[in-house]
């Protein structure tokens, strides 16, 4: 087996550079670095991930705090777990994604055995139990996402307030005067989830501000549901011409139960779905408009804010917000006259 003192002697370096190096334990200077790196490579040296992390008291390990058994994965949920994970190796760090619900006591055993340097949060509720439990512990953590009072925290996410007038801008530009919001329930998704709760509230201020009457329905996170929603909708407001869709899992089946019901899209009814992805917005038919997720953005971006505060060089209380992209499909025109 290659040893440190393999690499030094083929390095010509002592072994305590080549420790440093390793652990990133003290200041190497880069020409140094590039030569013991070299000699690693050339050598097969693979690092000791647990006497790394028992020179320098730290795993070097994140852990990505999702939900998964409370909430159905989305496409677009995986866009920001590949990118955070990739962020995460380039800095120097292992990501894992730690798929428990969002229960203040099973953070509280994560990260009290010392097995993770920091934690990530996906699915932030306005009420964040987890997020009062990583403060007492003095875990450092960052999200994305944000909750009701998010000052002092770290954290990027959806500009869901700006997003949701940019949609009601497009489709009210089309002329379009009768637009539905489908969301997802509070069975199928976590509670009082913060993009779906801003999306509502700034979508009723921003219909009456524009003289409009809103129609907000709610649905389970599977195409099933959307067709179900489909009915609901044409029940209680067959004038509907449009449907702003918050809910990727059912968005196909929503247009399923509208081709059912008779009902054209675009010609009858447009739809624009929210938060999505162009990937899975294009299996659709016809292939959705969409205001696109920043998921590759938002992954990354919590990852470097959180090894930024690892590693010093940022406090806690740094935010950034990012509007979802247009990005226009078939889904979408004008109303019938």
């Amino acid at each position: 087996m290659v040893t440190m003192r393999d690499v030094a002697r083929r390095a010509d370096v002592s072994i305590a550079t080549v420790s440093f190096t390793v652990n990133n334990s003290k200041t190497v200077s880069p020409a140094t670095r590039a030569r013991v790196e070299q000699a690693m490579e050339e050598l097969g040296f693979r690092r000791n991930m647990v006497a790394r992390a028992l020179a320098s008291r730290r795993t070097r390990v994140i852990a990505l705090l999702y939900p998964a058994l409370q909430q159905r994965l989305s496409g677009t949920a995986v866009k920001f777990f590949t990118s955070a994970a990739k962020t995460a190796g380039d800095l120097g760090y292992t990501l894992v994604l730690w798929p428990v619900s969002n229960d203040a006591e099973q953070v509280t055993q994560l990260t009290s055995g010392g097995l993770v340097d920091g934690v990530l949060l996906m699915q932030v509720q306005l009420d964040d139990p987890r997020v009062d439990r990583l403060v007492e512990t003095g875990t450092p953590f960052a999200m994305i996402g944000r909750t009701r009072d998010p000052s002092g925290l770290t954290f990027v996410d959806i500009d869901s307030e700006n997003t949701t007038v940019a949609a009601l801008d497009y489709l009210t530009g089309l002329g379009h005067r009768r637009i539905a919001l489908l969301t997802s329930d509070g069975d199928s998704a976590v509670p009082h989830f913060g993009p779906t709760e801003r999306t509502r509230a700034t979508y009723l201020v921003e219909m009456g501000r524009r003289g409009l009457d809103p129609v907000m329905l709610e649905c389970g996170e599977t195409p099933q549901a959307g067709r179900l929603a489909a009915d609901e909708l044409y029940a209680r407001a067959p004038e509907t011409t449009a449907v702003m869709v918050l809910n990727e899992n059912a968005a196909f089946g929503l247009l399923n139960g509208l081709r059912h019901l008779g009902v054209s899209v675009p010609g009858d009814m447009s739809i624009l779905s929210v938060g999505s992805s162009p990937d899975i917005a294009a299996i659709a038919d016809p292939a959705l408009t969409l205001m696109v997720s920043p998921a590759d953005e938002l992954g990354r971006m919590g990852v470097e804010a959180l090894v930024d505060r690892l590693e010093g060089r940022e406090e806690r209380g740094n935010h950034t917000l990012v509007m979802c992209a247009f990005h226009e499909g078939s889904s979408t025109a004008p109303p019938r006259r």
